[in-house]
């Protein structure tokens, strides 16, 4: 990035010049349709404001249907021509995330587009190197009608200097500014998200975003701006980063969505955990799932048990079973031992789902000594 010649671009019109430079230009003589195929993919996972991306190696491959090797010529391709750029090294450094027992540092590639590109389509640039902009695009010309007239002049492109202030207007010998329309209010979003927010409040939740991603494996193909608003109902909550990461984990994927901002907006409108107090309605569908609680029998002695200010014990809150449902998906031992005993108890302050799950996995032969 702090070399290049080439300027920043978003996806789309990266793509566009990508397509040129292979098909029509012929800038580079070992360019194929595999370096087309590979660059779609990149510009599908692209972040549609920033133009980064994940390299991905393995993936871009497996979607592509070419091999490890053939992916990375084609992007060293793209490197040469000028539409690649290095944002970050990739390295061998465990970075220690949840659920997984190595995962190495990833590269991150930028879209650029070569002066070659403006050259030829006739764009004004304004700077130089990665953070250069357009300023100007050639105007088509205007075709004279079948009718015979004369056609119109063709316009020069707009200025994108200041427009000059509008003259002031005299009202009985005095001079006054002419009013300006009041602005339309803004309403809420039409996906019933979240409230509006100030241009400061999306800058933070998109650095919480980019807190809980490198956290949460299946949601690191997903751009920031997208998961930023997927998570805004954990914000609202008052949930910082790591506890939102702790929430996503505990949702125990096995699999990685296509979309995991859409998969996240999905789940967190049809469950209620996000309620401090609340319990997952999706426990009933979990297929580790017991149902003790729907038992009569045990309905009727939980009924007359003596309760806990009886026995003069502190009454758990709602932060402790939060606390716990929480943090305690790598204890699951404890979490199995506390059900052995106490099973009505561990329901209580870890709910059905997570000790279910420390069952069976003590059931499996998974702990450890």
């Amino acid at each position: 990035m702090s070399t290049t010649a080439a300027r920043h671009a978003q996806p789309r019109a990266w793509l566009r010049a990508v397509v040129w430079l292979v098909e029509e230009a012929g800038h580079h003589p070992r360019t194929s349709q595999a370096t087309l195929r590979i660059a779609r993919d990149l510009a599908g996972r692209m972040d549609y404001t920033a133009g980064t991306v994940l390299y991905d190696l393995d993936g871009t491959a497996a979607r592509c249907g070419l091999s490890r090797a053939t992916v990375k010529r084609h992007v060293g391709y793209l490197r040469e021509l000028g539409a690649l750029v290095w944002v970050r090294h990739g390295s061998r450094r465990n970075l220690r995330l949840p659920g997984r027992p190595y995962a190495g540092t990833a590269t991150i590639y930028a879209a650029t587009i070569p002066h070659a590109y403006d050259r030829a389509h006739g764009n004004r640039i304004d700077g130089q190197g990665f953070g250069a902009r357009v300023v100007g695009v050639p105007v088509p010309p205007v075709h004279t009608s079948a009718a015979g007239g004369s056609g119109r002049r063709v316009r020069e492109p707009q200025s994108l200097a200041a427009r000059p202030r509008k003259p002031v207007v005299e009202v009985d010998g005095t001079i006054e500014d002419t009013p300006r329309r009041r602005a339309r209010p803004r309403t809420a979003s039409p996906r019933g998200n979240s409230t509006p927010r100030s241009p400061l409040q999306v800058a933070a939740d998109i650095r919480t975003a980019a807190q809980v991603r490198p956290h949460v494996p299946w949601t690191q193909g997903e751009g920031l701006r997208r998961l930023a608003y997927a998570l805004r109902p954990l914000i609202d909550q008052g949930l910082n980063a790591h506890d939102i990461a702790a929430e996503l984990t505990s949702w125990w994927l096995s699999w990685r969505p296509a979309q995991p901002a859409a998969y996240i907006t999905a789940q967190l409108r049809s469950r209620t955990t996000v309620a401090p107090h609340a319990d997952l309605p999706a426990e009933a569908a979990h297929p580790h799932t017991a149902g003790p609680t729907r038992n009569p029998s045990w309905q009727a002695w939980l009924r007359q048990r003596p309760t806990a200010t009886e026995l003069h014990e502190p009454q758990r809150t709602d932060t402790d079973r939060r606390h716990a449902r929480l943090y305690s998906w790598d204890g699951w031992a404890e979490v199995a031992d506390h059900y052995a005993t106490d099973p009505d108890d561990a329901l209580d302050l870890y709910g059905t789902r997570l000790c279910c799950y420390a069952v069976k996995r003590a059931s499996d032969g998974w702990r450890t000594l």
